[in-house]
């Protein structure tokens, strides 16, 4: 059954964090009320994501490939650009990571409203999914594309005040969750199968890459023209004491509010697609109709697991590691941290199967796991030693986003797709919600300021296979004789 197989993947992404957590429990970081809630909130992620991901094959892939190739067989270009970023924009909205992003953010630097602050991520995409669609049909080049885009965003960073830097970066891991990479790279397929050509295989990879980073330049160009709030470290409401099952439905109107609101305008998309561009049979649209229910009622089982279990547990246990006689661990549990959450990721697996059958069997995918699991485990150590210390992220962005950028000039050409598409598969459902809250517990804990230390460590954990996947690409072709 598809749902058993789903559960089984989030499980697998779960039980690594949840054994961790129990050994430090046990050990130096008891969390009282916080440790029951945090299983139960597990169990509710496990469900919530498996309810979600069979939706979103079910009901929301199959439709984005079909709109796809449809919006490029009319051959309209006005039509295929509008459509590319109403697409990315409501696809956006509805993304799980961006909510979680953005009720972090205005919880520790009141910037706007949440739902204000995921609409101007979701332009971002909305505006590259087009530029993604017009460069497939105008056969443009990925790597001159990426160079000047992030060139773009690297001068918007520099007049950027800080608060605004680390959460423009997050917000492009963030937004490649879940919902929005299936559905965006089943856009690019239909597209890509349509244009046909000799590069068409190359093509279907490159929209996630160029979609992530529409949001870090959306949100570093609201810095420019806000005005930041000050940032409030001590706002973090304790929740009242109640029984397990009360905490978990006090969270639920609200809960179930935002899930609408997000999920109200993707069902009203696929309503018109269905009337008026793409043609669906009986049993294709009550499978649309179900992967929708099925997509509503497990984001709601993910926000509550996340809000009521895992931020909360997150936080705590952050605090607690912070204190003075604990703080040696801070980055031996970071770099394990790392390790096991990449390892767990359903998407990663996918991906270095991926790339193995890419590559001929010329780069294994144990070879690629470990090179990952390596990349994001330190990327993660950095991120912690940076809420410790300070360090400003600049210091870390700029060396690792140039050798991604001067990897570019000698990997091939798929292998550079692949690579800035697979940014954000590191950067799943676990950084958004449990890494970012640990190290927002931790920054509170070590007197820092949260707004701008801890935010940037799902763009460290983003950036890792840009590096790691072109150096494998390079391997590849010096093998294989294939030119970059």
């Amino acid at each position: 059954m598809l749902f058993i197989e789903k559960c089984r993947e989030a499980v697998i992404s779960v039980v690594p964090i949840v054994i961790l957590v129990l050994l430090l429990h046990l050990t130096v970081s008891p969390l009282g009320d916080d440790l029951p809630r945090f299983l139960a909130g597990a169990v509710l992620f496990v469900a919530g994501l498996g309810l979600f991901l069979v939706g979103a094959d079910i009901g929301v892939l199959p439709v984005g490939q079909k709109v796809g190739s449809t919006l490029t067989g009319k051959k309209n270009l006005a039509l295929m650009l509008a459509a590319g970023f109403t697409v990315g924009f409501i696809i956006t909205v509805a993304e799980p990571d961006v909510q979680v992003l953005a009720a972090q953010v205005t919880g520790v630097a009141p910037v706007m409203e949440p739902m204000a602050l995921v609409c101007i991520i979701a332009a971002g995409v909305g505006f590259f999914v087009a530029v993604a669609m017009g460069r497939i049909i105008f056969q443009l080049s990925l790597k001159m594309l990426l160079f000047l885009c992030y060139a773009a965003v690297f001068i918007c960073a520099y007049f950027t005040p800080d608060l605004f830097l680390g959460i423009g970066f997050d917000a492009g891991g963030a937004t490649t969750g879940p919902m929005t990479v299936p559905f965006i790279m089943a856009l690019g397929v239909g597209v890509a199968a349509v244009r046909g050509g000799s590069r068409a295989g190359d093509d279907s990879f490159g929209f996630v890459g160029l979609a992530s980073v529409g949001p870090i330049l959306a949100v570093l160009m609201l810095g420019l023209f806000a005005s930041p709030a000050a940032p409030d470290a001590s706002a973090a409401a304790t929740a009242p004491s109640r029984g397990l099952a009360a905490h978990f439905l006090a969270l639920l109107p609200e809960v179930t509010h935002e899930v609408a609101t997000a999920l109200g305008p993707l069902a009203v998309l696929f309503l018109l697609f269905r009337l008026f561009l793409i043609r669906l049979s009986r049993r294709q649209t009550l499978r649309m109709i179900l992967g929708l229910i099925y997509t509503f009622f497990g984001v709601i089982f993910f926000f509550l697991g996340v809000k009521g279990g895992f931020m909360p547990a997150g936080d705590t246990l952050g605090a607690l590691l912070s204190n003075p006689e604990h703080r040696f661990m801070l980055i031996p549990v970071a770099l394990i941290l790392g390790a096991v959450v990449v390892c767990a990721e359903p998407a990663v697996w996918i991906l270095t199967e991926q790339v193995e059958q890419v590559s001929g069997g010329a780069i294994r995918r144990q070879l690629m796991l470990a090179a990952l699991s390596a990349g994001v485990s330190l990327a993660v150590a950095i991120a912690m030693y940076r809420v410790i210390s300070g360090t400003s992220l600049w210091y870390f962005l700029i060396p690792g986003y140039g050798a991604a950028m001067l990897l570019m000039r000698f990997c091939p050409r798929m292998f550079t797709a692949i690579a800035f598409d697979s940014g954000g598969v590191a950067s799943g459902p676990m950084a958004s919600t449990f890494i970012l809250a640990f190290m927002l517990g931790v920054s509170k804990g070590v007197g820092g300021n949260p707004a701008v230390d801890a935010f940037g460590c799902i763009a460290m954990i983003a950036m890792t296979p840009l590096i790691a996947i072109q150096l494998l690409g390079i391997v590849f072709s010096r093998k294989t004789g294939v030119r970059s």
